[in-house]
């Protein structure tokens, strides 16, 4: 799977946990370079408290487009650190 925004590969795998429709990339497979720290959460009754990234690609940025579960309830584990995407960012095999 591949994530794209502004026609770059932000994060691509092999591994991606699919979870209510969304891919969740483990975090190795992120590229780093375009993502910057948010100061958003949000709380999800049975994943956690959600963290995001602001997506940075050439000099354009879109906020929070990515989210991952630092800390994930027991109930998500499996998803904890992976990163998913959306507001525009396609995700494609």
């Amino acid at each position: 799977m591949k994530a794209v925004w502004n026609d770059k590969v932000i994060a691509e795998s092999e591994d991606t946990v699919v979870i209510e429709g969304n891919h969740y990339f483990p975090s190795n497979s992120v590229k780093k370079e375009f993502f910057k720290d948010s100061s958003t959460h949000t709380v999800c009754p049975w994943k956690g408290t959600a963290s995001y990234y602001n997506v940075e690609v050439d000099g354009k940025s879109n906020a929070d487009a990515a989210w991952y579960y630092p800390s994930a309830s027991a109930l998500a584990k499996n998803i904890e650190g992976y990163v998913a995407f959306w507001k525009g960012v396609k995700v494609t095999e």
